[in-house]
């Protein structure tokens, strides 16, 4: 089984839950932008859910299946469609071989996500398939797609492959698709917004800056720049100073961490961040709320708000409750009868 790349779209590449373990060695994580909709990806084709997927970028791919796959697309909605006609999100779907997958305008968020059921069958490097195109490893030969790349996919688990069997046995010839699984709850999917209302908690410098600066980041919005990218988004707004200047030893940075230079405009690291930085750390964000903060696109809105660690604690063990019960409930549907 395999899907060809006919036309690759602007940022296409394969990336999952990140490398984990070796930033003691320099080595970042990298990883998707939106890892909640990695995970529910491939939750809802089947794979375990740190499969690679496609990251796709605002302007999507053409992809021709080239077997009868299952896949599912999370994440923004960039209006995928076969023939024409849209193909749902956050949904399982069974696609006949053949078929070719466009995408078109954005309606929300910045990046889709496609999983294939059993996942592509690519190498890993340092325990994943996550590209990571500044050092050129990983994923695909360790760079974005191209027109005319080909993409092995492994077998699917066997639950899925038989009820994609019958349900292909009973499509009609004239469609190309169907869904699989019922459409995800609402409650579980992120809120993209243009104008997000972020939830931080406090960082290890947030005392550094001074009364003025630290009322105004929760009170002001700031814009994402241009230069922002899968390493960091680069924010404009207030400036953000320091009650006198500090020299700072460098110390471990996260995803979500946010940084405030000399320039007083804060940066958000991302999915690409480096392993250490030296600059004063005013807040992190939550882990619910990075999928919102990674699909914001250029020139967005976006605010802060200030919750407590262990109300972010709670958010999170909530959500993976909620992950836990998808997983199991899913794989129920897939072995019950059509």
């Amino acid at each position: 089984m395999s899907v060809r790349i006919e036309k690759p779209g602007l940022l296409t590449s394969i990336q999952d839950l990140g490398r984990s373990g070796y930033q003691k060695f320099g080595i970042i994580a990298s990883g998707a932008m939106d890892p909640f909709a990695v995970r529910v990806a491939n939750l809802l084709v089947g794979n375990d859910d740190k499969v690679g997927v496609l990251e796709i970028t605002m302007v999507g791919p053409t992809l021709t299946f080239e077997a009868d796959m299952v896949i599912a697309i999370c994440g923004g909605d960039l209006t995928p469609s076969i023939e024409k006609e849209p193909v749902p999100m956050w949904r399982g779907v069974f696609v006949r071989k053949g078929s070719t997958l466009t995408f078109g305008p954005i309606k929300n968020g910045t990046r889709a996500y496609l999983a294939v059921s059993g996942g592509f069958d690519l190498p890993f490097v340092m325990e994943s398939q996550s590209t990571y195109l500044r050092a050129g490893i990983g994923g695909f030969d360790g760079r974005t797609l191209q027109a005319g790349d080909v993409l092995q996919v492994k077998s699917m688990p066997s639950y899925v492959e038989e009820r994609a069997a019958l349900v292909g046995e009973q499509l009609s010839e004239s469609m190309l698709f169907t869904p699989l699984t019922p459409s995800l709850f609402s409650h579980l999917q992120p809120n993209y917004q243009s104008k997000p209302v972020i939830r931080v908690v406090r960082g290890r410098q947030y005392d550094f800056f001074d009364d003025e600066s630290r009322e105004t980041f929760f009170a002001k919005p700031f814009k994402v720049q241009p230069q922002s990218d899968r390493m960091g988004y680069r924010l404009s707004g207030p400036k953000l100073q320091l009650t006198k200047p500090k020299e700072l030893i460098s110390e471990a940075v996260t995803f979500g961490t946010i940084q405030v230079p000399a320039d007083g405009n804060p940066i958000v690291l991302m999915a690409d961040r480096q392993t250490t930085g030296g600059y004063p750390i005013i807040a992190q964000v939550i882990t619910v709320d990075l999928p919102v903060m990674a699909q914001l696109n250029l020139g967005a809105e976006v605010r802060f708000e200030e919750i407590s660690l262990e109300d972010g604690q709670m958010l999170l063990v909530e959500r993976e409750h909620h992950l836990h019960m998808l997983k199991q409930g899913i794989k129920l549907h897939y072995r019950s009868k059509v």
